[in-house]
């Protein structure tokens, strides 16, 4: 499968926020629908050091997204880059599309001057770290969270 990635542009909206409400009901979470509005806002504008990219077959529909941020560390002069939201379509999985957000992720935060660039995921999701084993490096820590 040809697929390409690009930023995320105001036409996307409407393909981005499905996948996006896709990924939230993977997680058996709820993201409140202004929210969502308000961080397609932000990826749009890329405020908050926040841009979305989007995979594209080569018929020209979307087939993932990938939502990251870029932050400050309190460890290095540069910039880290989180990879917050990945999601494909499951119609298209094993087709290449989250390795190549994966990798577009990386262009960008090197392009940005990022140093590090790191997401989290459920540690049930197989299918995703297959896919996260081939392109990363599991890291020893353990995330913990505010009750």
């Amino acid at each position: 499968m040809a697929v390409t990635v690009r930023k995320v542009a105001r036409g996307d909206e409407a393909r981005w926020r499905e996948l996006f409400d896709a990924y939230v009901a993977f997680y058996e979470e709820e993201v409140a629908a202004e929210i969502i509005a308000l961080t397609f806002e932000r990826v749009l504008a890329e405020a908050d050091g926040m841009f979305s990219l989007v995979a594209v077959d080569g018929d020209g529909a979307i087939s993932g997204i990938a939502v990251a941020v870029l932050h400050r560390s309190s460890w290095s002069p540069t910039w880290y880059c989180y990879l917050e939201d990945l999601f494909v379509d499951p119609a298209v999985r094993g087709a290449g599309v989250g390795r190549a957000l994966i990798e577009a992720v990386y262009a960008e935060a090197d392009a940005r001057g990022a140093t590090r660039t790191y997401w989290a995921t459920a540690e049930s999701n197989a299918t995703a770290r297959a896919l996260y084993d081939r392109v990363g490096v599991l890291s020893p820590f353990v995330q913990y969270r505010r009750p």
